[in-house]
């Protein structure tokens, strides 16, 4: 139908739910699907400004001005992958390839965790001694325990003594290390692509062209009841690279 049609459209229930995609603003980046989102907000905020009207009794406005003074964009994300994790946190992502180590230097300290450089090492072997030279090696079973987290030391460790050194050496496998607050707000582009659960040919694709996000607002890490989510929260900014009379620089949405 003609798109004039669309704008005389009257009943027009809109329930959403849809895909969400985003790229670094600016960039020559693809947009990436940025997984389940569970919410997706925009919201706007104005200043009044009135004059009164005192040439009749018991006051009135004589004129009004109103200018918008923000636009936020609110998300709640529910798949945590690495990319939503760093950009929620402002953080660097580190990839980390299999590999060994060997005969690392470390202390042992009964009763106690010793957090090993990367995690889910396998393979690990144990000596303690002056130097790496002269070591003597030590069994796992009634000394230590290799978690994923690190070498857990027994209290009753009959092959080590309380802060002895040690060599440590074994395997771990790929990993991926994200560093908090290390870095600036990611500044996004994002595409939203809506698909209209209460009225059929009713979807809807809205651009948001600069988002600067901020930081989540917690990370759940243990709680009692449901699942981790990613609540944040950004400014929507100005877009300097679009031009044109009656095209925003902030967002747009085309209906079907």
């Amino acid at each position: 139908m003609p798109a004039e049609n669309i704008v005389k459209q009257i009943y027009r229930p809109v329930a959403m739910v849809g895909q969400v995609y985003a790229k670094p603003w600016n960039s020559a980046a693809g947009l990436a699907p940025i997984g389940n989102v569970l919410e997706l907000v925009t919201e706007y905020k104005e200043d009044v400004e009135t004059q009164d009207d005192m040439t009749v009794a018991g006051g009135a406005i004589h004129a009004e001005r109103r200018r918008v003074t923000g636009a936020t964009v609110k998300a709640k994300l529910a798949d945590i992958s690495i990319v939503n994790l760093a950009r929620a946190v402002y953080g660097v992502i580190d990839e980390k390839d299999a590999a060994t180590i060997t005969d690392r230097e470390y202390t042992a300290y009964l009763g106690a965790l010793l957090p090993l450089p990367y995690i889910g090492m396998t393979g690990v072997t144990l000596k303690t001694g002056a130097d790496v030279a002269t070591a003597t090696a030590v069994t796992a079973p009634g000394n230590f325990e290799v978690r994923p987290e690190g070498i857990w030391f027994l209290p009753t460790a009959s092959g080590l003594t309380n802060g002895a050194k040690i060599w440590v050496s074994g395997s771990h496998v790929d990993q991926v290390v994200v560093e908090h607050l290390v870095t600036k707000a990611p500044e996004l582009q994002m595409r939203y692509a809506g698909i209209n659960e209460v009225m059929q040919g009713g979807a809807a694709v809205v651009d948001l062209w600069r988002v600067s996000q901020g930081v989540t607002k917690q990370l759940a890490l243990i709680q009692p009841k449901g699942f981790m989510n990613l609540e944040v929260e950004g400014s929507l900014l100005q877009d300097p690279t679009i031009t044109g009379a009656g095209v925003s620089k902030f967002m747009r949405t085309t209906w079907l």
